[in-house]
């Protein structure tokens, strides 16, 4: 497969289309999805802060032990790290291409997905075995 090199007579040019519409919209409506639902759950994290601020891990594991507590939380964490994922994206596009791009995003990935998997087996841990 031949890579297309977009040039800035290419993006100048308003009759030119490059990329791929329907991923950039998906990718758009992602974006604004999960920003809205952190803000949603911002309430949530701020209970939970300010309900073992100042606690001991006792304390902590009492909160999150509760499964209604803890599975909404790892939800958030997983939400967040996508989000983060694809802001990365933005900035990624923008300043890197060709290898180095696909270096990026794939530490990118892994990078979130590790962050995702860390918390979300912490919580999950907190909550089921303390």
């Amino acid at each position: 497969m031949r890579e297309t090199v977009i040039t800035q007579d290419v993006i100048a040019n308003p009759k030119s289309h490059y990329g791929d519409a329907k991923a950039s919209t998906r990718h758009f409506f992602a974006q604004r999805i999960t920003g809205a639902i952190n803000i949603i759950f911002l309430g949530f994290l701020l209970f939970i802060v300010v309900r073992v601020a100042g606690q001991d891990r006792a304390d902590l594991v009492s909160v999150l032990g509760n499964a209604w507590l803890a599975l909404p939380f790892a939800v958030l964490i997983a939400i967040v790290a996508y989000h983060m994922r694809n802001g990365m994206r933005d900035t990624l596009e923008d300043y890197t291409a060709g290898r180095m791009y696909r270096l990026a995003m794939s530490l990118n990935t892994f990078y979130c997905l590790a962050i995702a998997v860390i918390g979300i087996g912490a919580v999950l841990k907190i909550a089921f075995w303390g």
